[in-house]
């Protein structure tokens, strides 16, 4: 009985530790690299405190207008009163264009700090009831995540709190609380709209599992869920459709007149699409066909631009979205035929990578909508261990041009360095000896992420010569891009370095979807 009291309490100390460790590196992080991400939300700071409801989404006095969902303006508009306090600079519409005083900076990371405890705690609910090695391990890769440091904690972006809301969402549905799960998912979209990738199969997954239980019972769930929806989009855009600015609105969320990539390319399909492309012209012109050269750009982040090919046909963003859509109904098919909780942890994560893959004006930090949740599973298997150490890695290190300063390239390498050796000695410790039996216990319930894998669970997370081979590969092109590119060309082919940075992790990212993919189909 003193046990089962005492045993509550201790994942709730533990997760403090952690958070407060967390909490001490990002501190010292303030003083790094600071993005436009800083001044495009100071402006949303000022948009939101400055200016009345009906005009935040028409609002051009910046080139960085707002663009997110009204509950994320919301929370800017909270943000703002406080900012205003600290120094009215921060929150002025007009005098405080590009306003970069030490006092917005600090403000600024201090709440994405804050806001993290959102993370921390969904992380805490998700494996409260885990054994303790399986649970310390989720938390070293979701807390101590090398990727979320780099875009929130250095580029700066509110990425944590909003993952947080998808696990509460994600636990809810592990736990059998559907009707929980979907509510915090329609925040989460009313937060940030670009989740709304994995909408297919919460929309499958709770029509299936949540609505049943015959003909009356189901449909009374289904006006339930859809009354808990409706409610959330209500308080989110009702004020603006009295307004009469909801398409404005819808205009601003949606600018499908972005190009195909964003700025950097994100290592996903299109990198290849468009690199076939430039080969095919080149191959052409020397062979006397008059192929011409595009004019518009693939890469800009404001809207207008198209996304130009020479040869292969011109992606549009319905067919990115028809791509995506087809990309996912595996797992909308595994939802509708046998809806598992404990399952759709997997099938949520598959949706974002697909997302990522095939989606249109992808930006690389996306990869933090699969990576985070994965972290659930990458523990269940030596298989899922071994493909989360390799996907953790090849996100992480994706992300590296978004810190082309000098002085952060040690902080960026130290911290995947780090991440890297955590894992594999985690990992390794998981799965070794000292946990046979455990993994003997999973293998009795039928652990089918891992049949191919059941004599091999106390051997550690050793990856093969192929991984191995892979990971090499990603060594050379940092040295290349850092040290040999300047010596070898100069000043020459400067988009060189990233250009290869974005094919060879997209190769891993490839990888991570196919490998996922086999999971689903060959799961039962």
């Amino acid at each position: 009985m003193e046990k089962q009291k005492q045993k509550p309490s201790k994942p709730i100390k533990e997760i403090l530790w952690f958070s407060l460790f967390s909490t001490s590196i990002k501190l010292l992080l303030l003083p790094s690299y600071r993005s436009t991400d800083f001044e495009v939300h100071r402006n949303w700071l000022a948009t939101t405190h400055s200016l009345p409801l009906s005009h935040w989404y028409s609002d051009t006095t910046s080139q960085w207008t707002l663009d997110y969902p009204p509950f994320f303006a919301y929370f800017e508009l909270f943000l703002s009163f406080i900012a205003a306090q600290i120094d009215p600079a921060i929150v002025n519409l007009h005098e405080g264009l590009n306003y970069k005083a030490d006092s917005v900076i600090y403000f600024q990371r201090i709440t994405v700090i804050v806001s993290d405890l959102i993370l921390h705690y969904a992380i805490y609910r998700i494996t409260r009831n885990l054994d303790s090695t399986k649970r310390r391990l989720i938390w070293i890769l979701v807390i101590w995540s090398p990727a979320l440091l780099i875009v929130d904690h250095m580029h700066f972006q509110y990425n944590g709190f909003l993952l947080g809301f998808l696990l509460i969402s994600i636990s809810a549905l592990i736990e059998g609380r559907d009707l929980m799960g979907g509510f915090f998912f329609a925040v989460l979209l009313c937060f940030k709209h670009l989740f709304a990738v994995a909408a297919p199969v919460y929309f499958v997954y709770l029509l299936r599992h949540y609505c049943r239980g015959g003909l009356f019972k189901g449909f009374g769930r289904l006006l339930l869920m859809g009354l808990a929806v409706v409610v959330v989009f209500v308080a989110a855009f009702w004020p603006f459709v009295y307004h009469n600015q909801m398409l404005q609105v819808i205009h601003r969320m949606f600018p499908f007149g972005r190009g195909l990539c964003h700025a950097f390319w994100a290592p996903n399909f299109w990198v290849f699409y468009i690199m076939a492309d430039k080969l095919l012209a080149f191959f052409l012109r020397r062979m006397g066909f008059n192929v011409q050269r595009p004019a518009g750009s693939f890469t800009s982040g404001l809207v207008g631009d198209s996304s130009p090919f020479a040869v292969l046909p011109q992606i549009t963003p319905l067919v990115t979205f028809i791509m995506v859509l087809l990309a996912i109904s595996p797992c909308l098919f595994k939802a509708w035929k046998n809806p598992q909780p404990r399952k759709v942890a997997r099938w949520i994560t598959y949706a974002y990578s697909c997302g990522f893959l095939f989606g249109w004006h992808v930006h690389e930090k996306a990869t933090l909508h699969f990576l985070i949740p994965l972290a659930i599973n990458a523990v269940d298997s030596i298989n899922d261990a071994r493909h989360y150490f390799l996907l953790s890695i090849v996100s992480c290190y994706s992300l590296f041009p978004l810190l082309f300063e000098t002085r952060e390239y040690p902080i960026k390498v130290t911290l995947l360095l780090l991440h890297c050796v955590l894992m594999w000695f985690g990992f390794s410790s998981y799965f070794s000896g000292e946990t046979t039996t455990n993994s003997n216990k999973h293998l009795q319930k039928k652990n089918y992420e891992d049949i191919s894998d059941k004599g091999k669970l106390g051997v550690g997370v050793g990856v093969g010569w192929l991984c191995k081979s892979y990971l090499l590969g990603l060594v050379a092109v940092e040295i290349w891009g850092q040290f040999l590119h300047t010596l070898f060309f100069g000043n020459k082919l400067p988009f060189l370095p990233l250009m290869l940075v974005s094919v060879y992790s997209a190769l891993g990212i490839m990888y991570s979807w196919i490998w996922q993919l086999k999971w689903i189909i060959l799961s039962s």
